[in-house]
């Protein structure tokens, strides 16, 4: 069966920045899956009216649809149980609230730091839309909620925990990246596709750990395209 993933992509086609695209293309990545993708756009909902969403990403495999990055994890783990991503028992509920930590701590601290570069990214045809519903979201214009100083300084203060893990051991999950590395590194790829804003200090463990992410499963992130190739 062929695995199809329906992923945003920007201004450019090849640019594809969603953090929670990464996550499911690094699990894909994780598993060896081969897969193909279809670019999407925020406004072309009717292209993902077969899975009853509207937002990606979208997997189908076969005949199967599955939506949301976290379930399309825990699908890929039950219909592909080698190199399990999630686990079971504890080990699901402990990357389960670090998927919470990830969405309502980190993820918005990076928002805050490259909301303008975010825009810029984006089809000219999606802008308007994107800036109305953020801007719905904040209570606020886009560029107000932009502030790259405090952004990085709350980022910073937010990955202490991450920082002193990351000293004693590469991965987050260990000696290789699984799950909770995938969570963290999609909201962290996500900002880095589309800015030139640097997101931790040089040499700082968190940096260090995004260059070794990067590299990983045959460096399919690395290859990316991001906005330094366009």
């Amino acid at each position: 069966m062929a695995i199809i993933l329906y992923d945003l992509c920007g201004r450019d086609e090849r640019l594809r920045f969603s953090p929670y695209c990464w996550r499911v293309r690094m699990a894909l990545a994780h598993k060896g899956l081969e897969y193909t993708t279809v670019p999407w756009r925020f406004r072309d909902k009717e292209a993902l009216a077969f899975a009853n969403y509207d937002k990606v990403p979208v997997l189908t495999d076969g005949d199967t649809v599955v939506t949301d990055s976290f379930d399309i994890m825990r699908y890929l783990d039950k219909a592909y149980s080698a190199n399990p991503v999630l686990g079971e028992g504890v080990s699901y509920q402990r990357v389960q609230f670090f998927k919470l930590y990830v969405e309502r701590s980190v993820t918005p601290a990076l928002f805050r730091t490259v909301a303008l570069d975010l825009l810029a990214a984006i089809h000219p045809d999606d802008r308007a839309y994107f800036r109305e519903t953020r801007e719905a979201r904040f209570g606020m214009r886009l560029e107000e909620v932009n502030n790259p100083e405090q952004g990085r300084a709350q980022l910073k203060q937010l990955l202490a925990p991450v920082r002193d893990q990351l000293r004693i051991s590469p991965f987050l999950d260990g000696e290789a990246p699984s799950g909770a590395d995938y969570l963290l590194f999609g909201s962290m790829m996500w900002a880095y596709t589309v800015s030139l804003e640097r997101l931790v200090d040089a040499n700082d463990p968190v940096d260090e750990w995004f260059k070794r992410m990067l590299e990983v499963h045959d460096a399919v992130a690395g290859k990316a395209v991001t906005i330094r190739d366009l």
